[in-house]
Order: C-alpha cells, then sequence, then structure tokens
C-alpha cells in the first residue's frame, strides 16, 4: 500500500485524461495508487489504461452509466490509501505535487485539509491566470470568508484523510456536483484547519462552454439551493458563520440572484417544473433575508433582473428570448445592471 491515493472520476476522457494520468505517473513521490472510477467509457479510456501496464493503476469499472454525482459517490466504496486526492480528468499535476502534499502534512501533521497553489488554464493548456494567495493557516470560517471575496480559489489541489473523507459520507450529491466542492472542503476543514503550501502544483481546466452544461435543465437552480441551505445551517451552529455572511455574503448572493433570472429565461416553461422568475425571485429574498437580516438587498430594483422577468411574464417575449439565445450565446442581458 502507497501514502497516497489520486481518484480520477471519467467518462470518455479523450486526450484530456491521457495528458492528465501523464501527468500523475510523472510525480517525483512514487508512494501512490492511482485510483480510475471509469464510468462506461465508450472511447479508448480503459484499453488506454490497460496498455500502461502499472501496477499503481486500479481501475473500477461501472456495470452501467451512471450521473456525474453518482459516479463520484463510488469514492467511498473504494479501498485507498491513508491520505487521497481527488480533480478532474482535464486537470493536471506538477510533476513536485505529492512531493510537496508530503512536506506540508509533514509540517503541519494536525491539519484536516491541506492544499497547494495552483494555476487555471484554458482549454488548450495556455494558462490564464496564477489563484489568489492563501494564507498558510485557514481555519473553516476564514476558509469561507476567502470564498466571498474569491470565487473558485477552493477548486483543487486538496489532499485529505481517507478516513475523513468517508466518514462524511464524500462529496454531497449537488446536482451536476455544482457548488458540491465547496460544502465539502468545510466539513472537512471543520475537523481543525487547512494548511497551504506556497507553491504552485497543478493546473485547474477552464472550459468557455462549461458554464453553460446544466443551461436547459434545474441542476443549477437547485443546486443553489441546497447550498443556501448549507448556508443556513453554518448560521445556526457557529456565530462565526452568521457574521461572515452578514460581511461578505451579499454581494456573493447578488451576483448569483441576476445569474439565477436569467439562467431559468433560457429552460423553456415546460422544463421548469412550475419554477418563474417571479416566484424565484421572492423566494431568494427570502432567503437572503434569513441569512442576512436586517439587509437592503431589492432584486426587483436590479434593471437587469426586473426585465428578466418581464421577458418571463410575456409569452411573446419570452418565445423571442429564447430563438434569440439559439443563434446568439453571449449574455444579452448584462448590459442593464
Amino acid at each position: 500500500m502507497g501514502k497516497f491515493s489520486i481518484v480520477i472520476p471519467v467518462r470518455n476522457g479523450g486526450e484530456y485524461f491521457k495528458s492528465c494520468v501523464k501527468s500523475i505517473l510523472s510525480q517525483t513521490v512514487s508512494d501512490f495508487n492511482l485510483e480510475i472510477l471509469d464510468n462506461c467509457s465508450e472511447d479508448d479510456t480503459v484499453e488506454w489504461l490497460e496498455s500502461i501496464n502499472d501496477k499503481r493503476i486500479r481501475i473500477y469499472l461501472s456495470d452501467k452509466p451512471l450521473r456525474i454525482e453518482d459516479n463520484w459517490k463510488r469514492i467511498v466504496s473504494i479501498p485507498k490509501n491513508e491520505f487521497m486526492t481527488f480533480f478532474g480528468h482535464d486537470d493536471l499535476l506538477d510533476s513536485n505535487y505529492l512531493a510537496t502534499m508530503d512536506q506540508l502534512i509533514k509540517k503541519h501533521p494536525s491539519a484536516s485539509v491541506y492544499q497547494v497553489h495552483f494555476r487555471y488554464i484554458d482549454s488548450e493548456g495556455k494558462v490564464i491566470r496564477s489563484c489568489k494567495p492563501m494564507d498558510e493557516i485557514q481555519t473553516a470560517p476564514e476558509c469561507l470568508a476567502f470564498f466571498f471575496n474569491n470565487m473558485y480559489e477552493l477548486s483543487i489541489g486538496h489532499v485529505v484523510r481517507s478516513k475523513d473523507y468517508d466518514i462524511i459520507g464524500g462529496i454531497p450529491s449537488y446536482p451536476n456536483l455544482l457548488f458540491a466542492d465547496l460544502e465539502l472542503w468545510i466539513k472537512l476543514i471543520e475537523n481543525n484547519y487547512k494548511a497551504t503550501a506556497m507553491e504552485e502544483c497543478c493546473s485547474y481546466r477552464i472550459h468557455l462552454a462549461s458554464t453553460t452544461k446544466s443551461s436547459s435543465t434545474l441542476s443549477y437552480y437547485y443546486a443553489f439551493n441546497r447550498l443556501l441551505n448549507f448556508f443556513s445551517d453554518l448560521k445556526s451552529k457557529n456565530p462565526l458563520y452568521a457574521s461572515i455572511l452578514s460581511r461578505y455574503g451579499l454581494d456573493f448572493l447578488k451576483l448569483y440572484c441576476k445569474s439565477l433570472a436569467h439562467h431559468l429565461l433560457r429552460i423553456p416553461k415546460k422544463n421548469r417544473q412550475g419554477v418563474t422568475v417571479s416566484n424565484f425571485i421572492l423566494n431568494y429574498k427570502r432567503s437572503i433575508d434569513e441569512l442576512i437580516p436586517g439587509n437592503d438587498y431589492q432584486p426587483s430594483k436590479i434593471s437587469s433582473i426586473r426585465l428578466a422577468e418581464k421577458i418571463d411574464n410575456s409569452f411573446l417575449a419570452r418565445a423571442l428570448f429564447l430563438g434569440f439565445k439559439k443563434i446568439y450565446s453571449k449574455p444579452i442581458l448584462s448590459s442593464y445592471d
């Protein structure tokens, strides 16, 4: 048994997956297993892995196609080494990733989550930017505050103890795993604290189309509702979270109010299960008031949100909007702020 398990859930990973695996096998620390959770890939993913003939690679096949949430849930059920890390099949590790983590664990043996700094890359592998600087030690409330001010900076580059991951049931089953990683990391960091190495040791790939994958379903809407419930739970159990929500949460919630209102417009009403922009705004405002009492935010006074509501309430305007979106993919309400 090695010290680390690197877990990669995949379905039809293609060349991105091959680059990912090659970056893992190039680690200067060899004391690891690569655990592949294949979700009925129809390309050459499995055959290519088998052709490598590396004893550190263990492949776990699914007997039927799974939702992404269910495939990632399998992480709990497989055997793992003492420490584990996981990430998307299109991300990349620098060769010193595990070596850096090994030193970080020795320096902070009581930490519950370990992270390195990372960079964002595009679909072609070109560097977009580096992640924002993180403190070496952060508590869970501090990480939540950091998230509100620097969204997505908790995205990748974590190592945790496998037993801790399994105890909390693994990654939460958010629809399409949207926002699931935030709840996961906060829960794990609460065990003690997060220690972060200053070295930049991995790459997180951003695809321009990734933000629109759920545009025809309510996945984004339901995932964010679950996140709001998580915030409410945090607030109820620790006054520090209430303070952080009050100080930093409103701008985050404002941003997603507009984003979700526009997102709903792109979904045909027959697919919305009765959800309208109007009742979303009403319910969202109630959630904000519960999380941040005394706030002065009025969604209906924001011109772009008010326009989205008007379009949604008109059959003709909604039909024209959906027709226009088929030929024009860029945001068309963003100028009404």
